[in-house]
């Protein structure tokens, strides 16, 4: 009996083991079969994709292609829309004062402001010049008028480059957060309307929303106005003698026979440089030379006005010519020591930014 109650115990606890282990693979079996089906039908219902950030890799998507197409894009804009708030500016009833170069000079050796501190410190007084000086066109020492022409549009060039980091800081920010507000909406569907770009047309806008390099600028508007001597200058507050179709200008004197653009006239000095940051961030001619800049930003790399004064051929009629104009003027006068420049802040706001 001793014998036959062993064997039954022993026959019941291998039973019980087999059952266990069967159970067990059962288990193993329909989890790793259930479980597939399961993630699946939770990333299908539960994984919002408006929650995640993709910025960085639609933007690496786009510089991956052969061309960065970013005009597609573009929603069906005149100059009036593209530039509504710098012509908005422009009928300001509120006149400037024009100051003489000696005024001017003695308001620069007042507030101890010299190119040679600021190719050495980057750091740059807040100075507002609004028109320009008509006598500059009499100083006869080239290096003289040169050196004050650069000291009066080097900060409203700073300035408004500024602004644009502000808003291109505030454009991450903002494709960084998870949702955003009515302000920060509004402020977006501002910029679109800005920089031409279709409504949530982020990867364009931030290719649009840059800088462009100090050198890079003084150069164009050297070259532009004859180092301030210019009409369109002195008369139009025009650095860079932009075209204009429907807003207030100045005929160019031999403009040919059916051509009827004039030459955009402008309100001060610092509208001038806006209109044109405005220009080469949105016109399409110059889209090779925001991808050119695209690339130098995702390279970590510095912008270099040599290598962006390439894409600017279209910029005027004698094209490479142009170019090679502009890369002169930028060497000569040694203009990429401005490039790192930061205006001094009037107030605390901008103090982060040096």
């Amino acid at each position: 009996m001793r014998k036959f109650k062993k064997s039954g115990f022993i026959k019941n606890k291998s039973l019980n083991i087999v059952l266990r282990f069967t159970v067990s693979s059962l288990i193993v079996i329909s989890f790793f079969y259930v479980a597939p089906i399961m993630i699946n039908f939770a990333e299908k219902n539960f994984n919002n994709k408006e929650f995640t950030n993709n910025s960085k890799n639609i933007l690496n998507n786009k510089l991956n292609k052969d061309n960065i197409l970013e005009e597609e894009s573009l929603v069906e804009n005149n100059e009036r829309d593209l530039l509504y708030d710098i012509l908005e500016e422009n009928n300001s009833e509120i006149n400037l004062v024009r100051y003489t170069t000696t005024e001017i000079d003695s308001l620069f050796k007042e507030v101890d402001y010299n190119l040679k501190d600021v190719r050495v410190t980057k750091l740059v007084k807040p100075i507002d010049i609004g028109l320009l000086p008509k006598e500059i066109k009499n100083i006869e020492n080239s290096k003289k008028r040169k050196e004050m022409f650069i000291k009066i549009v080097l900060p409203l060039i700073v300035k408004e480059n500024n602004k644009i980091r502000i808003d291109r800081k505030r454009l991450f920010t903002i494709l960084n957060k998870s949702s955003n507000s009515n302000i920060e909406k509004k402020w977006l569907e501002k910029k679109y309307k800005q920089y031409g770009v279709k409504k949530n047309d982020l990867s364009t806008l931030k290719i649009r929303m840059d800088e462009i390099p100090v050198s890079l600028a003084i150069a164009q508007a050297a070259k532009e106005t004859g180092w301030g001597t210019s009409r369109f200058a002195l008369k139009g507050n025009a650095l860079f003698g932009q075209w204009t179709w429907s807003g207030e200008g100045l005929k160019p004197k031999n403009a040919e026979e059916g051509k009827d653009h004039k030459v955009m006239k402008f309100h001060s000095l610092q509208l001038s440089v806006r209109a044109y940051l405005r220009n080469l961030n949105t016109h399409p001619s110059y889209r090779n030379l925001r991808k050119a800049r695209t690339e130098l930003r995702s390279l970590k790399k510095p912008l270099d006005s040599l290598i962006l004064s390439k894409h600017l051929d279209k910029y005027a009629e004698t094209g490479s010519k142009y170019i090679e104009v502009l890369r002169k003027i930028i060497e000569q006068n040694n203009l990429t020591d401005f490039d790192e420049a930061r205006l001094l802040p009037s107030s605390k706001d901008l103090e982060s930014l040096i």
